[in-house]
């Protein structure tokens, strides 16, 4: 084992600069979160009012969080090449959290500009942040440590969880009840707790997030000095950027959308640039740059559906379910801590089967658990089925009758058990696949194509005004089951694709005792 990572200290095992990622991780998604949890609702609340909102329609809304939340994850795609060839990724988590302070804090002032002005700096700010520390926390492992390294992973992804189950509580609450700029302006002071922490823990991260210098020869890293200009130098990547351009004229010009035109024309350059890393690469890594490529489709199905919540799901809770107990009015935001209330309590039990399970001899790779957690989370939306048969309209389309807590609860409970399959094993299958001097990109591209699946649930929570919750919940639970069993039937031909990327070496012995959350993930 190299001597940087034997020279670290450690704690309960693992590197002590984990923690200080956890914990800038934490008070990262506690604002983001926290945000998240009452965006849709104070776009949705009446002007007039105690704690007014602006207004909206609901399908407006949800147009809004779908473009918001999807921006917030493709900028990770220039947040990674920022990273990967100018300033490193230690870097650019410094700039994104000082984006995030200055985007949080102005949300706070209760100004129309001051609303967007927070939005577009909380985009810059994720896209800096998001996948650097993410490639970070797998930079403070060997390569030949896979165990150990899938196990920070859990650890970092209990951060993450802590920080939004925190926030949907506390940032809720006072949203709602209190002023919604109130609830704003608590994000922004957990983003600069966060900012804090990570600066003060430098002295433990001095050897991982640095700008990677590449040694290949001028003639093996021309293609990647130039990435824009780089698409017209092959036919593979010409051909990709001319037919995501197409698509994108074709549905501006015949389909009448100029907005979802200029994103297919947008991602034109993100195929381009995706198709050129891949031509950079040599056979193996050609190959596991594919197998990963073809991973972002099952990410974007994931999250297309998984991401309801903070859209959807959200209005749902707050005007068609009933929120009744005994004399308290649960806060409709509140739910938004469900899901990672249940990550806390299940990611050791998910943990647990899954060492079983592979102990077995049965199938366990990332690949198949990502499929199997499509497969659970669609059978989520089941639950929400039946909950939209229970509410009932009067003739002018007014509810009348509500649908209980219980069934947003086990919708959740099944999200939560599909998200712990995929999502924490997905970030170390990215660090596994990507090519050292790409790791920052692939991880950019793995948050963009969450974030596209994150604009895929806007559109899903649009579309329900005009073909109704009972059909959206329902297409949505069949087809990530269909999804899911296709990915399993084609399982053995995308793991050649690996080159025994996943196969742990025989050295990695060492498991921390005390951290059994994810001993083999």
């Amino acid at each position: 084992m190299d001597s940087v990572f034997q020279n670290q200290k450690k704690l309960f095992g693992h590197p002590v600069g984990l923690y200080i990622l956890f914990l800038t991780e934490m008070w990262e998604r506690f604002s983001y979160y926290g945000m998240r949890a009452i965006l849709v609702l104070y776009l949705t609340t009446e002007t007039a009012g105690i704690n007014p909102g602006l207004g909206w329609a609901n399908d407006n809304a949800l147009v809004l969080y779908g473009w918001y939340t999807m921006f917030v994850y493709v900028a990770s795609i220039p947040g990674g090449i920022i990273a990967d060839k100018l300033i490193g990724q230690k870097k650019a988590v410094y700039v994104g959290g000082l984006l995030l302070v200055a985007g949080h804090s102005i949300l706070a002032i209760e100004e129309v500009w001051a609303f967007y002005t927070g939005l577009i700096l909380i985009v810059m700010g994720v896209g800096m942040l998001k996948p650097n520390i993410s490639t970070m926390v797998g930079g403070l492992y060997p390569k030949n440590e896979q165990n150990k390294r899938d196990m920070g992973f859990y650890i970092f992804y209990m951060g993450i969880n802590l920080g939004a189950a925190a926030a949907a509580l506390a940032v809720g609450y006072v949203g709602e009840n209190i002023g919604w700029h109130w609830g704003f302006g608590m994000a922004g002071v957990g983003m600069l707790l966060g900012q804090l922490t990570y600066m003060l823990g430098q002295k433990h991260l001095t050897h991982v997030g640095n700008l990677v210098v590449d040694t290949r020869s001028e003639e093996e890293k021309k293609e990647s000095k130039n990435l824009l200009v780089s698409i017209f130098h092959h036919t593979n990547s010409i051909i990709g950027f001319a037919i995501m351009v197409l698509a994108g004229s074709a549905i501006w010009v015949f389909g009448g959308s100029w907005s979802y035109g200029l994103l297919m024309i947008g991602l034109a350059f993100a195929v381009g640039v995706g198709i050129v890393v891949y031509n950079d690469g040599n056979k193996v890594e050609k190959d596991r740059i594919l197998v990963t490529y073809l991973s972002f489709l099952i990410i974007i199905i994931f999250w297309g559906s998984f991401e309801q919540a903070g859209g959807l799901l959200n209005l749902y809770a707050d005007q068609k379910t009933d929120l009744r107990l005994g004399s308290f009015d649960v806060p409709a935001s509140w739910f938004q801590s469900v899901n990672a209330i249940f990550i806390l309590i299940f990611a050791t039990i998910v943990g647990s089967f899954w060492v079983w399970w592979k102990n077995r001899k049965r199938e366990s790779s990332s690949l198949f658990k990502m499929a199997v957690g499509v497969i659970i989370m669609g059978w989520g939306f089941f639950f929400m089925t039946i909950a939209s048969q229970e509410v009932g309209y009067d003739a002018s389309g007014e509810v009348i009758a509500k649908s209980g807590m219980q069934w947003l609860i086990l919708a959740y409970l099944f999200h939560t058990l599909g998200e712990l399959c995929a999502s924490p094993v997905a970030l170390s299958f990215i660090t596994k696949l990507a090519p050292e001097r790409w790791m920052a990109f692939m991880m950019g591209a793995y948050f963009a194509a969450t974030g596209l699946g994150n604009k895929l649930a806007g559109f899903l929570g649009e579309s329900a005004t005009e073909l109704g919750e009972f059909t959206i919940f329902t297409g949505i639970g069949v087809f990530c089951t269909i999804i899911g069993i296709l990915v399993i039937l084609i399982i053995k031909p995308l793991k050649r694709l690996t080159h025994g990327a996943e196969d742990i070496k025989a050295d990695d012995n060492d498991e921390a005792e005390g951290f059994e959350l994810a001993e083999n993930q």
